[in-house]
């Protein structure tokens, strides 16, 4: 296998070894249609948080408080349906808490030059704090109307209903980034930030524009995960950083210019659950878990890199 394919398809094909691995190693347990329906849902909050990482990383930069805002949406919502709101009240209050969280994010970077590692690891910090506060520090699980559970519940036509989340959220992804002129823009951003200011781009609107959408895809990945297990802590979607940098980066090998793509981070959540599901079933221990995950991204990294020195 020369060096050009296994930049091209190398993840997919370590994507189906590990499903093959698994597979042997618990074949009662992996490969069991009970698990693969825990897998997609497992994967659906994942792949949402996953997407606007991507986004953010299109214009090169990073947002390290998508897991705070997913978490904060969350217990706004929560708070909300105990205060006797509905879902139609509380589910857009939640999502526009988000939002705004995001598009702070992008007026600091774009409007005062901050790093963006700065500035969004200073303001998930805040949104940390913001969630224990209005929560109490306590789990939420009281007032939740079966209506708000269904949307992360359930299956239809025996398909998980967090699999048409999925495939709605990274369907517009991935279309407003190929097929628009805004992804254009992105794309250029992410590519010259330099040559894309003097060709007259909109940048500090279409970096604050898309670190807003982030904040946005992580409140409703928190209000699913939220929905799925029908509770909330004030730090339920903190986990879900790294694995979504993992997956962005195990995505950007499977593309050939080696920058972000909704496919390819679709990929990437693909090998992480499948990775993370499988060592549990197999008895690896948590520890050991984050150490691969870790592991995974430097080896990720590289890969690109030896990708991008071979074209």
């Amino acid at each position: 296998m020369t060096t050009l394919t296994l930049n091209r398809f190398g993840t997919l094909v370590a994507f189906l070894l590990l499903c093959i691995g698994f597979s042997i190693a618990a074949p009662q347990a992996f490969a069991s249609q009970a698990n693969v329906f825990n897998l997609v849902q497992q994967m659906a909050t994942l792949a949402i948080v996953a997407t606007a990482a991507t986004l953010v990383m299109t214009i090169g930069e990073f947002d390290l408080s998508v897991g705070f805002s997913a978490s904060l949406a969350a217990v706004i919502c929560f708070v909300l349906f105990g205060q006797g709101h509905e879902v139609w009240v509380a589910v857009p209050v939640a999502l526009l808490a988000g939002l705004a969280a995001g598009a702070v994010n992008g007026v600091l970077v774009a409007r005062f030059g901050i790093p963006s590692f700065v500035a969004t690891l200073a303001l998930g910090t805040i949104l940390s704090g913001l969630a224990f506060g209005i929560s109490g520090g306590q789990s939420l699980f009281r007032a939740i109307p079966d209506g708000f559970k269904s949307l992360g519940r359930g299956a239809v036509f025996g398909v998980p209903v967090l699999a048409f989340w999925i495939i709605g959220v990274l369907g517009v992804a991935s279309f407003v980034l190929t097929q628009t002129e805004f992804g254009r823009h992105l794309r250029a951003i992410g590519g010259n930030a330099q040559a894309a200011r003097l060709a007259g781009l909109p940048i500090v609107r279409d970096v604050i524009i898309t670190f807003a959408v982030a904040g946005g895809l992580a409140a409703l990945a928190g209000l699913l995960l939220a929905a799925r297990l029908g509770s909330v802590q004030h730090t339920m979607g903190e986990p879900l950083l790294l694995p979504a940098y993992a997956a962005v980066f195990i995505g950007t090998t499977a593309s050939p210019t080696g920058t972000p793509t909704v496919a390819g981070t679709l990929l990437g959540v693909a090998i992480t659950g499948v990775l993370v599901n499988g060592m549990t079933i197999v008895g690896v221990e948590p520890f050991i878990q984050r150490i691969l995950t870790g592991v995974i991204i430097i080896a990720a990294v590289l890969l690109r890199r030896i990708g991008r020195s071979a074209v």
